[in-house]
């Protein structure tokens, strides 16, 4: 991206690494939001055996999400490979490399009731690091009752949360006791006990996050229009493979061949010296 370097100010990374969350405005052109557009497109037409439909009631619309698509998905490798966003993540990181780690699309229709239940990311993947980071990119303008909700700082917190399932919201199930993770401490957050980074968002914004900051989203309040959104999952140089006490999602088999190793996943942007 010209002008990447300009665009991440250091006030910007200030907050990434204190709030584990920013916005940016612009970032992508009408170009790319379009691209990503034809690719959800593609994934809704072609889901794969990951691909979920969640429903709260018969009158309400659906909430589809599928991952690891990337490969069969022309649009979506112009993106990863092409885009901005490879540079946007390495330039907040402060990493010398950013590798691509997978792909998530997020559709809820109109009047989708079902909400993204609070969770972090970072506990669902075999992936260990503090260079770690999302970026939630929306194809349609998102308002303010329907965009992510962040809880600010939670990447700080030094805890790691059990995965919840998007369907239940319940806590995935350990193959094995640990007393490194814990639940989610919905209550709380619901409570207004911590402070929400929420941003209402027009097609090429982005919000880039921390892998361990707790997040959600409610339903989708429009009953026109949908709320479109691609998340892709980005590793700086400090990430490694680890385990988890639990079926990794998105399953290993489905990024790595075995045994699981970055070396498997694409470079796809360096720092310029």
């Amino acid at each position: 991206m010209s002008g990447s370097r300009s665009v991440i100010t250091p006030e910007l990374v200030k907050r990434f690494n204190e709030d584990g969350a920013v916005v940016l405005r612009g970032v992508f052109s009408a170009h790319w939001v379009q691209l990503v557009q034809r690719g959800i497109q593609h994934n809704l037409q072609e889901p794969s055996m990951y691909a979920e439909w969640l429903k709260v009631s018969n009158n309400g619309g659906v909430y589809f999400n599928d991952y690891c698509n990337w490969k069969k998905i022309p649009e979506f490798q112009e993106y990863i490979y092409n885009s901005p966003a490879a540079e946007l993540a390495g330039n907040l990181m402060c990493s010398e490399w950013v590798k691509f780690y997978h792909e998530h699309v997020l559709n809820k229709e109109p009047g989708a009731e079902k909400a993204t239940p609070w969770h972090h990311d970072q506990s669902y993947y075999p992936i260990n690091g503090d260079k770690v980071c999302s970026i939630w990119m929306p194809v349609d303008p998102v308002s303010l009752d329907s965009t992510l909700r962040l809880v600010c700082g939670s990447h700080r917190w030094g805890r790691w949360f059990k995965p919840r399932k998007f369907a239940t919201e319940s806590d995935y199930i350990s193959d094995v006791f640990s007393h490194t993770y814990e639940s989610v401490p919905v209550e709380e957050i619901e409570s207004g006990k911590y402070h929400i980074l929420q941003w209402a968002m027009q097609p090429g914004d982005c919000v880039v996050f921390h892998m361990r900051t707790v997040h959600g989203a409610a339903g989708n309040s429009s009953a026109t229009h949908q709320r479109r959104v691609l998340a892709t999952r980005w590793l700086g140089e400090d990430a490694c493979i680890s385990t988890r006490p639990w079926k990794e999602s998105p399953p290993n088999d489905a990024v790595f061949t075995k045994p699981p190793s970055l070396e498997q996943l694409p470079t796809i942007w360096r720092l310029q010296k």
